[in-house]
This record gives structure tokens, sequence and C-alpha cells, in this order.
């Protein structure tokens, strides 16, 4: 055996390598299914905004959530539903080391200010202000000791508004009723429990006063080279959230002021921590498309492309009747029997018995001869001596004779025969049997 043969490369990878590669694999595929299982139980949870999507569905207003993964085009988009679910934005959160710390977490996910201000740029963006500690999420309690803490809810208005002195202000009530006037010139009154409002004196109050707003228009702070953006700011999610849309006219107002924003375009609420938007208009137009391939399936040329199929399959179809489908010799049904034949015929050439031998030679050979005029799916039919001599008589009259001599000679030899006699009447039956085969 050659070194080739025998090194390692030629047998390919090893099974150890194999077994890491699929353990890898498993591990990667485990981790992005427990990172989306724990987005999907914030989403649903009392705190997330699944509900929202199914009302506005409901509506026919057009809404999707969205966690990343691909682009969306912006222009698509009516307005982006950015929740935060950070009070330290740009700050990596700690994890929890006991449950009583995961109770009081307040921080689900990291979220960087860049990526809030690059959407607000894009697209028209309600930026949702956090508000409830894990605890709320895990339990499906709202209770006042699971609201996160008055300077780490702010953190992010800090961070995101223009105006320096914006800060949080807290009901006394357990139950606060704020006035909204609908598009259509209805009052519905908005029902928060421990709500969460804010102050600032550049944001434009839509629900709330000036000094205490819960939805507002609020500018943003100037990012890098581009000028701040206007958005909607949210200041409590209860308005939204499946905690929340149960009280007062809150679903309502949802249905009144998203839908009006959608303008006939999606409601996106987007759950991701990178931007994924794109412009299709500053894409770089390709030179190329799928379109310069199709022409060539145009007539005329679609007339050659069918027929040319139609001449493939014809031709397979040929193939596969004539011949049958390709087989490996030593692995062919028939290997055991050739071998059996080849034994038979070294014994009797041993034995002495050359008469015997050319009876089965003659035998061999007519049916050989019938797979090659007919092919091995006609073979077995022909392969018989009276079958053979049938098809000779029609289509080679004057060699028919000829071969039934012989064949008769043939079997009338005895079983002990010279060698030399037996070769001669072998080499007359394989004049014939050329004649036939090339039609000669």
């Amino acid at each position: 055996m050659s070194d080739t043969a025998s090194s390692p490369d030629a047998r390919g990878p090893r099974a150890e390598t194999l077994i890491i590669a699929a353990i890898c694999v498993l591990v990667l595929i485990a981790g992005w299914y427990v990172l989306s299982q724990r987005q999907q139980t914030l989403r649903a949870s009392p705190a997330g905004l699944d509900g929202l999507q199914v009302w506005l569905s409901s509506k026919k207003v057009s809404t999707q959530n969205f966690s990343g993964g691909w682009l969306m085009d912006q222009n698509s988009i009516g307005l982006l539903v950015l929740p935060i679910y950070d009070t330290a934005l740009d700050k990596d959160r700690t994890l929890p080391k006991t449950k009583e710390e995961l109770l009081q977490q307040q921080d689900e996910y990291d979220l960087k200010t860049s990526v809030i201000f690059e959407k607000a740029q894009k697209v028209p963006t309600l930026v949702v202000l956090p508000k409830w500690r894990s605890g709320m999420r895990l339990t499906g309690r709202a209770h006042p000791v699971l609201i996160s803490e008055a300077d780490g809810s702010a953190s992010p208005m800090n961070k995101l508004m223009k105006d320096n002195d914006t800060e949080l202000v807290f009901a006394e009530k357990p139950f606060s009723e704020f006035s909204y006037r609908s598009s259509e010139g209805k009052e519905l009154q908005a029902e928060i429990y421990s709500a969460q409002m804010f102050k600032s004196k550049d944001c434009i109050p839509i629900i709330g006063k000036e000094d205490a707003m819960l939805l507002a228009d609020c500018p943003l702070r100037s990012s890098g080279d581009t000028s701040g953006a206007n958005v909607y700011v949210l200041s409590d999610p209860d308005l939204l959230n499946n905690h929340g849309l149960r009280l007062g006219d809150n679903v309502k107002i949802a249905l009144d002021f998203l839908g009006s924003k959608a303008d006939d375009r999606n409601i996106v609420i987007d759950y991701s921590r990178s931007v994924w938007l794109r412009d299709p208009s500053s894409e770089p137009e390709r030179e190329r498309t799928w379109a310069d391939l199709l022409r060539f399936f145009e007539q005329p040329f679609l007339t050659l492309w069918i027929s040319a199929g139609l001449v493939l399959l014809l031709a397979l179809w040929r193939a596969a009747l004539r011949y049958g489908p390709i087989r490996s010799d030593g692995a062919a049904p028939g290997a055991s029997k050739s071998l059996a034949v080849r034994a038979r015929a070294r014994l009797m050439r041993l034995s002495g018995q050359d008469g015997a031998l050319a009876r089965e030679y003659a035998a061999a050979r007519i049916a050989a001869t019938a797979e090659a005029l007919f092919g091995v799916a006609h073979a077995r039919h022909y392969a018989s001596e009276g079958e053979f001599l049938k098809y000779a008589d029609r289509r080679h009259p004057a060699q028919a004779p000829h071969l039934r001599g012989i064949l008769s000679e043939i079997r009338a030899l005895p079983a002990h025969l010279p060698a030399h006699e037996a070769i001669h009447h072998i080499d007359k039956l394989e004049q014939v049997l050329e004649h036939i085969t090339h039609d000669a």
C-alpha cells in the first residue's frame, strides 16, 4: 500500500475532529435557543408588548415584533416602538447571583445610546422608558416595591433628552387618570397604576401636563455630526404593555395614537439591540440583475431550451431501457454466478470434457450476443437457443441455416473430445455470430 493511501489526510477527518465540531454546533444552537427563549419570555410577560401587537393587528393595523436578524426597509416603517429595559445605558449590567438579586434586577439587557440615536434619525420613533424591575416580570405582580429607582429610570432620559433638567415625577395615589382627545374628537381616559411621569421644558405634552407628562414629543440630544431628532417619549410603559392595556381606555388610546402614526405602513415593536434598518435609495445600484440572465430563457431561446430538455429526457429514457443502471462488476447480482461458471469451466478442462465445455460455451455466446443486440432489458427473452434462431431466420436468413447446423453439431459432440476438434467447432460458431452481430 502506498504512503498516500495510508496517510491520515487520505482517510478524511478524524473522528475526534468531527465530534468536537458537532459539540460546537450544538453549543451555538443551544445558546441561540436560550437567548431567544429569554426574549420571548420578556415579550409575553406583563412588562412586554406582545398584547399590543396582537391588539393592533386585530384592528387591521400592520404591526410586527422584531428582535433582529435581517435588514428592514426603513421606508416601510411608519413608527418604531422602542421599549427600553435598561436603566443604565452604555453600561454593562451586573448579573444577579441570588434569587433576591434577580427579583430586584433593574435591567433586562444592555442597550447603547448610539443605537437609539441612529434608529431615531432613520425612522419616527416612540421611546418607552423603563419602569419595572425583573421581579414584576417573574412574579406577574405589579407592586410599588418592584418599581425601578428614580435615579436609574431617569438615567436614559438624561442621556437621550436635549433638556438637561428633565426629571421623573411620580403620582401620589395608586391609580391616575389622564385625558386624551382622539383623532375623532372623543374624550378618552388613560388609567395608570402608580404612574411614572416626567417634566421637561423642551417637550410638547400629548398626554398629561407640562409638569407631569405621560406621553410627549421631545427633541433628542445631538449625536456626533447629526442634529438631534424628535421622538415620542412614553415615560410609563403601562400605557402600552400587557399589564396596563386592560385598564381604562388604554387600548383605545393605543389604537388611536399608534394607528394614526402608521400612515398605511408598519408599526414595528423593536426589541433588537442593533440597527437593522436600511435605506434602499442609498444602496449602490447593481450593474447586473436576474433580469439579465432571464433574457436567455425568453423566445427564441425558450424553444431551444425546451427542445434540448426533451432530447435529454428521451436519451436518458432510452439508455435506461436498453442498458439499465450502471453496476459495479464486483458488486453486481450476477458476480457469484460468473465465478461459478468459471469454476465449472476450469473443472471441465481439467477433466478433459472439452465437448461438454463447447456446449456450455455455445449457450453462453448465444446469451452474450443477444445482450449485445437487444440490451439488458430484452436479453433474457432472446438468450434461449430457440428464440435466437427465430430471430436469425427473420433478420439473417442467409446465416440462420449455418447457425442451426453448427449448434446441432456442437450438441452432438461427445463429452470427451480432443481440444483441437472443440476449438474448430467454436471457431465456426464465432464466425457465424460475428456475421449476425455486425450484419455482414
